[in-house]
């Protein structure tokens, strides 16, 4: 206990810093190590780590993303580079598979390809609300609680009174009771944190209606089923393959996938939520075709 204490302090006043100094290059640099990480995670996963080759490929591909988000503000721009280096690095994996076939697997390859897309993609989501709105930093506390307080709110509500067993074969902890903790918990405390941002904090108020809390409200509730999916899901790999957590980086909390996977669905259901109330303001609508 004392171990995940001290790391969560230690990661918390990380995470702090950053977002301290969220409008320089601090940002986008810290989100790629975490991407990098998570990458590496991933494709550890799958034993190809020590394929130099295809580890780099995907680890290029992830880092550079953050990074051509934050430097290049045309869409057009962005497009060309994300497209070059991500068939690139496609490229580069197909080759090492040809030339290794009978050593690497088809499900392996397609695992790295889907994770080097989705993981990239859905962290830098934090550059792009960074970019666009004067309340990023909020905004972004909050894409990242979407996950974690629905994942805090079942714990203390399935300990409390849960019975029912929501995925026994994958978590076996996970109940239905706390599963609607969760969304309960997550909705009550995205309605009370706008409600103290905008009427308390912020010096420029969003301007909140009634429709509008309603709709934060909704927000926080779909977060908190998204977010479960999304660990779900990550709990399917490790337990398929045989893996307690998917690193050990975070001492008494497991690897950065273990503390961000359901963050990775959350994070671009809530920057889509932000955008279609117009929460967000600025050229919404030119980055909502990513």
């Amino acid at each position: 206990m004392l171990t995940r204490i001290i790391t969560a302090v230690v990661g918390i006043s990380v995470a702090i810093t950053v977002l301290f100094l969220h409008k320089t290059v601090v940002l986008p640099i810290a989100i790629a190590v975490v991407i990098g990480i998570m990458l590496f995670e991933l494709v550890r996963t799958v034993k190809l780590e020590k394929c130099m080759p295809i580890l780099v490929s995907a680890e290029i591909c992830g880092i550079s993303l953050p990074l051509i988000y934050y430097n290049y503000r045309s869409y057009n721009i962005i497009s060309i580079i994300t497209f070059g280096i991500t068939l690139l690095c496609s490229f580069a994996i197909f080759v090492t598979w040809l030339n290794k076939h009978k050593e690497i697997q088809y499900s392996q390859v397609f695992f790295v390809l889907a994770c080097m897309i989705l993981v990239p993609r859905a962290m830098s989501t934090i550059i792009l609300i960074e970019i666009l709105s004067t309340h990023s930093v909020f905004f972004i506390v909050m894409g990242l609680c979407g996950a974690w307080i629905a994942d805090s709110g079942a714990y203390f509500t399935g300990v409390a009174i849960g019975k029912h067993k929501l995925c026994p074969e994958i978590s076996p902890k996970k109940t239905i009771e706390g599963f609607v903790g969760g969304i309960i918990s997550t909705a009550v405390v995205f309605v009370a944190s706008f409600f103290v941002y905008n009427n308390f904090i912020t010096e420029n108020p969003l301007g909140l209606t009634i429709i509008q809390y309603i709709l934060v409200a909704l927000a926080g509730m779909v977060c908190a089923v998204i977010g479960t999916v999304g660990d779900l899901s990550a709990s399917i790999v490790k337990r398929q393959i045989g893996f307690k957590d998917y690193g050990k980086i975070m001492p008494g909390h497991g690897g950065f996938m273990d503390r961000f996977d359901s963050v990775l669905f959350v994070l671009p259901a809530f920057y889509v939520f932000i955008l279609m109330t117009g929460l967000i303001g600025g050229n919404s609508f030119l980055y909502y075709k990513f």
